[in-house]
């Protein structure tokens, strides 16, 4: 194609010059049919291209069609059909056919088949989108794999986002809990993909969908609708899809270090709110001043916020130990034997048993917390199980017990040691901890670790004043015996 100064020639020798066409296309060393096509036109450009007639695909076509219905049931996932595969099959099958053919019928066959996207509109207050994405973080100095919770209001371009140690529907739930209270309102429509934490299973040829029963709790609490994207077309909620990447890339990396899941979130979710706050779209439009629009047309909130916590029954051991989720937690000793109500959380688990509860951090499958606070009144009467257990338990009790643990078994050695500990434990059970622990203070700071010197300090029990007793009781007196009331019941030298 010539260039535009060479089209301009061949116009001004044509109409000024009064030259001939094939006078111009020796001139200009041109064809005469380009001449012609610049005298119509006055720049360059492409004419509409016409289909030409393909004789060898007409024959070789069908062909390709027969074996590509043939491997269509054999061509899933990562095994899909190339053009030189396709190639090679035909050349040995005996198709006389290029290989650059091959390729162009299979790009124009993709190209028929490929789905067509429709933009989407996005109102306020009327769509989220979420999903659950892996990503790396550093805690306490060891790398390991997290999910990150992400929901995305699609008006405003608002994110929340949360990271969990699990990819379950406690989490799942628990991060629709935490999204709606930082937004302030419910969106009407949730759009999601078929997720094991939403979706039970898939009914019938046309997909429907039958909910787990916790999610369609969870959103008859807050009323919104549910909507899932088509089995295996993730791109129908391209708008999370997109910002869970971005969010990994801009907010995440270099990987996040710290204490816990919990600090980073924080961290994280500051960081992309401190992005969003400055953003303004290209019609100029800033992102904050959209929420306002998403917030005023968001459902409000319930007045109770949903439990994401799962209820799990569970039986205590003879240990008194709780197994969830093949974790092993100790629960307090007046439950051993009892059944015990398990309410888990993504981060911790809550243990309700005969109107008392107790929290404890939830545990990975195979591992185990003992918490030797639960067993003071069982190790008071076992010093064997004090020694072996010592050094975990005054790490529990926290001071003084660190101090007194090492002076008793300097002064006594661990067997002794440990009886002397067991009575201290007796103490802490009949006096309680804050006292005993003053008591301990004291005592140690005068260099006695015995119990006649402990009980020396522990403070009296109070009285109980009057107006706490009940009135039908106040009239009652009870006498304290003395030991020569039961001399009467001795008879024949000591012997009842």
């Amino acid at each position: 194609m010539l260039k535009m100064e060479p089209v301009h020639v061949i116009r001004h020798k044509y109409y000024n010059e009064k030259m001939s066409i094939r006078q111009i296309a020796q001139e200009m060393g041109a064809d005469r049919k380009t001449v012609r096509k610049y005298l119509r036109q006055s720049e360059p450009g492409w004419d509409v291209c016409v289909a030409r007639a393909r004789p060898v695909m007409a024959v070789v076509g069908p062909q390709i069609e027969a074996v590509l219905g043939e491997w269509s049931g054999r061509l899933e996932g990562k095994h899909r059909l190339t053009s030189t595969r396709l190639f090679r099959h035909l050349h040995e099958a005996g198709v006389k056919v290029g290989e650059r053919t091959v390729r162009r019928y299979l790009e124009e066959k993709r190209r028929q088949t490929a789905e067509v996207y429709i933009p989407l509109v996005h109102r306020p207050g009327d769509e989220a989108q979420i999903d659950f994405f892996e990503v790396l973080v550093d805690i306490a100095g060891f790398r390991r794999k997290v999910w990150k919770f992400l929901m995305r209001l699609m008006y405003s371009g608002r994110d929340f986002v949360r990271l969990y140690e699990r990819c379950d529907q406690v989490s799942f739930l628990d991060g629709h809990v935490r999204a709606f209270e930082r937004f302030g309102g419910v969106p009407y429509r949730g759009v999601y993909d078929n997720l094991s934490s939403a979706v039970k299973k898939l009914v019938g040829l046309r997909n429907e969908r039958e909910l787990t029963d916790r999610f369609l709790a969870m959103s008859s609490h807050y009323i919104f609708e549910p909507c899932f994207a088509r089995p295996g077309e993730g791109h129908d909620k391209g708008g999370v899809e997109g910002r869970g990447k971005t969010i990994r890339l801009q907010h995440l990396t270099p990987i996040l270090e710290g204490k816990n899941l919990g600090e980073l979130s924080e961290r994280a979710l500051a960081e992309v709110d401190r992005q969003w706050t400055g953003k303004v779209l290209k019609d100029g439009r800033r992102c904050v001043d959209l929420f306002q629009d998403d917030r005023a047309r968001l459902r409000c909130l319930p007045l109770v916020p949903f439990e994401a916590r799962a209820p799990h029954p569970a039986s205590v051991s003879n240990s008194s130990t709780v197994t969830v989720s093949g974790a092993v937690y100790s629960v307090p000793e007046q439950w051993a034997r009892l059944d015990v109500m398990a309410y888990v959380g993504p981060d911790d688990i809550r243990f309700a048993c005969r109107g008392e509860t107790v929290m404890r951090a939830r545990l990975l499958s195979g591992h185990k917390q003992i918490r030797y606070r639960d067993y003071l009144g069982a190790l008071s009467r076992k010093p064997q199980a004090v020694r072996q257990v010592a050094p975990e338990l005054v790490g529990e009790l926290g001071e003084p017990y660190g101090p007194l643990w090492a002076l008793l078994v300097q002064t006594h050695g661990e067997r002794h040691g440990a009886r002397y500990l067991a009575g201290i434990l007796g103490a802490i059970r009949e006096h309680g901890e804050e006292r005993v622990k003053a008591a301990l203070t004291e005592a140690l700071a005068e260099g006695r670790c015995d119990l006649l010197a402990l009980r020396r300090f522990i403070p009296a029990a109070e009285v109980l004043a009057d107006a706490r007793v009940p009135e039908g009781l106040r009239s009652i007196q009870v006498e304290a015996a003395q030991a020569s009331d039961y001399d009467v019941l001795l008879v024949n030298g000591g012997v009842l």
